[in-house]
């Protein structure tokens, strides 16, 4: 059954310290602005949050850093020009990262939400991102063991949801959204406009309503 939610602070009421967040977004396209905003004010703590980059400016991500919600990041590009909250608190040995490179980001969420228990890829062998990890030579190249990412919650941004959850993207706002989605045990989805069963065409839908437990409309 699928929750509409009348804010975004009851969309994320019940996140627990300690929890696994998928954070869509490519920047700030895609990104969950009013969710992640939601759940600065509901206050857990001790969070790892997976996203493709490490917040910037002042809002959105960097703004649940600054606040000194989040352990730990697990993404692909922790750095951009504006990207001084995450900057600073990495050098004071304040926050944890995991470097991720952004194909194997990807696939390892892809793998969580296909019940996928690892995959072989040849990208960061012979690099520091292929230490304490499993190499295997398959065809007489080294490939290195992933292991699949799974999420507590998602917080991922759609255009249109209708009212059985499916989702339609816009553009490039779609990026990680889908297979964070199906990756995590409870998904949110901030929309800009709900529709009723059967107004979107069902050759548009991206991620079905089945993948989300909870949309609000913003």
């Amino acid at each position: 059954m699928i929750e509409f939610c009348a804010s975004p602070d009851e969309a994320v009421r019940d996140v627990t310290d300690g929890s696994i967040v998928l954070i869509g977004g490519f920047g700030g396209a895609g990104q969950p602005f009013a969710l992640i905003d939601a759940l600065v004010r509901q206050g857990a703590v001790d969070l790892t949050v997976v996203s493709n980059n490490a917040g910037g400016g002042d809002t959105g991500l960097a703004a649940l850093l600054a606040a000194g919600q989040v352990r730990k990041v697990i993404c692909s590009f922790p750095r951009q020009p504006d990207s001084y909250v995450f900057d600073d608190l990495y050098r004071a040995g304040k926050i944890e990262l995991e470097l991720v490179p952004q194909g194997t980001l990807a696939e390892r969420i892809r793998a969580g939400g296909a019940g996928i228990g690892g995959f072989y890829t040849r990208t960061g062998v012979g690099t520091l991102l292929a230490e304490g990890k499993e190499i295997r030579e398959i065809d007489g190249l080294s490939y290195l063991l992933e292991r699949p990412i799974r999420g507590d919650v998602a917080l991922i941004r759609a255009h249109v949801a209708d009212r059985m959850g499916n989702l339609v993207y816009r553009k490039t706002g779609r990026n990680f959204g889908p297979v964070m989605a199906a990756a995590a045990s409870r998904s949110v989805a901030e929309v800009s406009a709900v529709v009723a069963t059967g107004a979107l065409d069902p050759e548009t839908v991206v991620t079905p309503g089945i993948y989300v437990d909870r949309v609000v409309q913003v």
